[in-house]
């Protein structure tokens, strides 16, 4: 099973058929497409800053490996570790870029495959909006707790004052 992030653009509702066409699924994981060819997948998803950065570093470090005069298998093993490195990372870097565009992260879904992300993603918002179209007794983050003073159910009435316990006296008593 595999891990995807859910990223959808901030709006002003947050109504899933506003931005349904829009939802971005981000796998978790190494990408081997990332660690092969690294420029060309940034590249591909646009990840604009991160080529940029990817570049840089690239550059610098097989310029700094040419002036210190380290052998051929050194250079290379520190490449295929950045490669690596960039493989890794490729998801976060994906997930960075999001939400540097305005982008939110609706969720995680564990799916086998993007698909079954995506179905699952969506019969669970789905399920989400019914059930607070139908609870009439919802109550919105925020608002304030219910109070105690309401008739007829069974919080309103305090507990039965159990006397004294242990030691101490009961308020209002003589010491």
């Amino acid at each position: 099973m595999r891990i995807y992030t859910v990223h959808a653009p901030r709006t002003a509702d947050a109504d899933i058929r506003a931005i349904g066409d829009r939802v971005v699924f981000v796998r978790d994981g190494i990408h081997v497409w990332a660690f092969v060819f690294g420029g060309l997948w940034l590249l591909y998803h646009r990840l604009w800053w991160a080529l940029v950065g990817y570049v840089v570093l690239m550059t610098g470090v097989s310029i700094a490996l040419g002036f210190s005069r380290v052998g051929t298998g050194v250079s290379l093993c520190v490449l295929l570790l950045l490669a690596l490195l960039m493989g890794l990372e490729a998801a976060s870097l994906r997930r960075w870029t999001l939400s540097r565009g305005k982008w939110r992260q609706l969720d995680i879904v564990v799916a086998t495959d993007e698909q079954d992300a995506e179905r699952r993603f969506f019969e669970r918002w789905a399920a989400r909006e019914r059930d607070l179209a139908e609870d009439s007794m919802t109550v919105e983050r925020g608002s304030p707790p219910p109070t105690r003073n309401v008739p007829g159910q069974s919080f309103s009435r305090p507990p039965a004052s159990p006397g004294i316990v242990g030691l101490f006296p009961q308020p209002g008593g003589s010491t």
